[in-house]
């Protein structure tokens, strides 16, 4: 992997190479980071540049052998600890190097653009407690005490370090602190606040900043070959979570449906609150698509529900003044205008409160149907006037 290919500030990228060409490297780093950067990417970009037989000044030189290896995730001394559990084709005493080849191919399948969900999907260990066990700290104490195999640093990448079972870590306290001559760890997570202190107090922190939209932008343009407006619709939602934009490319069908769904149930609910002569209620529509929602199962119920908070949240912030606020796509801000005056700040909080509480309702496997029609319900007391 090389750097010009990682989608991160190019002023990190000359920060790291820095450190590289002043051998100022600390020998255990910690790469914070939000969901859906490319920080394993980065990871392995830094540690071939460090391992390169023929620096360049920007970037490593992608030729030379130790180069090659890298690129195939092959080098040996490039060691690669990440989550892992029982599958179907390990059945006792997981460990990370048993999963070596499967992750590898995770990692090139998705361009470096990896998350936990889906390499838990990959592993069939979604229902299962994945974790970096007492055996991969074991496996890195053993690899640490030996030369590396090619003279140069060793190298470990602990992706998700977050998950680093807290029976194993503190066997790697001693490692990290006092680690052989010439060995780098690089621990990657996006959840610092669940890794004991005393494994954080032995790293030096690197922060990888957020996406901005208009790098996501024009990585979708080029990735994907869609259409400049979908690529702006798809980076104003994702939350500088390139995953996420990955996930919306193909969910734009899906996105419009909910949309529709959600314009449907507000008019809906808004005439039974104003009760006007005019208005068509239509409450056998809506009840028709919640019927098509509770068939999709309770993720996709949870996952609609979260949507509506998202679609009320920018109703309210659109009320503002401030566009740059709302996160919606070119349809959704035309939908926005027609219920800026009806989702306000006097009634927002309860608005929202009801949808969590319905949310929290169906992780408990209530009624989907009475979950459902009582949010109906309560949204169209709480939108009707005084």
């Amino acid at each position: 992997m090389l750097f010009k290919d990682v989608m991160v500030a190019q002023e990190l990228k000359d920060q790291l190479i820095t450190l590289v060409k002043e051998n100022r490297i600390s020998h255990a780093q910690l790469f914070l980071s939000g969901a859906g950067s490319h920080s394993f990417a980065l990871a392995v970009a830094y540690a071939q540049y460090l391992s390169c037989e023929n620096k360049q000044d920007h970037d490593s030189c992608g030729i030379c052998p130790t180069c090659q290896k890298f690129e195939k995730l092959a080098h040996p001394d490039l060691h690669l600890i990440f989550p892992n559990c029982i599958s179907k084709t390990i059945k006792k005493d997981p460990d990370s190097l048993q999963f070596a080849q499967p992750f590898r191919e995770f990692v090139f399948k998705n361009n470096y653009h990896i998350d936990i969900d889906d390499w838990l999907k990959e592993l069939d260990g979604e229902n299962k407690q994945a974790s970096i066990n007492i055996r991969d700290c074991s496996n890195i104490i053993n690899q640490n005490s030996t030369r590396s195999f090619e003279g140069g640093h060793k190298i470990y990448i602990i992706w998700s370090a977050d998950r680093l079972y807290h029976a194993a870590a503190p066997k790697l306290l001693k490692t990290l602190e006092e680690p052989e001559n010439k060995t780098l760890f690089i621990l990657l997570s996006e959840h610092p606040e669940k890794i004991l202190t005393t494994i954080l107090s032995r790293t030096q922190l690197v922060k990888i900043p957020q996406l901005n939209t208009q790098t996501i932008i024009n990585q979708l343009i080029k990735d994907y070959n869609i259409s400049e407006q979908k690529a702006e619709d798809i980076a104003a939602i994702c939350d500088g979570n390139y995953n996420k934009a990955i996930t919306l490319i193909n969910e734009g069908v899906q996105l419009k449906e909910m949309l529709t769904h959600f314009e449907t149930i507000c008019n809906s609910f808004i005439a039974l609150a104003y009760k006007k002569p005019n208005d068509q209620i239509n409450f056998m529509n809506v009840k028709e698509i919640f019927n098509d929602i509770i068939a999709k199962g309770r993720e996709e119920q949870k996952s609609f529900i979260r949507y509506m908070i998202r679609c009320f949240r920018n109703i309210l912030l659109s009320t503002t003044g401030n566009d740059t606020l709302v996160k919606a796509t070119h349809e959704e801000k035309r939908m926005i205008a027609n219920f800026n005056k009806v989702i306000t700040l006097k009634n927002s909080s309860l608005i929202l409160s009801e949808c969590n509480s319905a949310i929290y309702h169906i992780e408990r496997n209530g009624n989907s149907n009475l979950i459902f029609t009582d949010l109906y319900l309560k949204l169209a007391q709480i939108v009707a006037p005084a």
